[in-house]
């Protein structure tokens, strides 16, 4: 299953605006990152590597939640749980379109990030196929 965004809110997605997205520690406890969003058509997407703590949480438990909220208007946001799916396929990619939607940089490693960091990494793109979303009850 993936629910639709609401028209009404899809701007959340397809603005660069940070988003905050939860996965589930082996323990259960919940771990919150600040993370770049996007929206390919059909899925929430973000950008992380395997080796950062949420990488290892999503791979063990593909459980999350991404909240969003318009810095325009704190009143509206946009909340999405569901089942996240990693790929790598086309990370790198994806990873610079994104640093040029927040940043004025053209690639993310060499500028926000040591180039030589990038060996060190493996880049996954992480779809959230939604199965809850809950908007504010004021902007619906």
């Amino acid at each position: 299953m993936n629910l639709p965004v609401p028209e009404s809110h899809l701007d959340l997605l397809t603005r660069p605006i940070h988003g905050v997205l939860t996965t589930m520690m082996p323990d259960g406890q919940p771990q919150s990152s600040l993370m770049w969003c996007d929206y390919d058509g059909e899925c929430a997407r973000f950008n992380t590597t395997a080796e950062r703590q949420k990488g290892r949480n999503m791979r063990a438990n593909p459980r999350v939640s991404l909240l969003i909220i318009d810095p325009d208007d704190t009143a509206r946001f946009i909340q999405i749980r569901g089942m996240v799916e990693l790929t790598n396929v086309g990370a790198l990619e994806h990873l610079d379109e994104i640093t040029r939607e927040y940043t004025a940089h053209p690639q993310f490693y060499g500028y926000v990030y040591p180039r030589e960091q990038r060996a060190r990494e493996t880049r996954l793109i992480g779809r959230i196929h939604a199965t809850k979303i809950t908007l504010d009850a004021i902007h619906k």
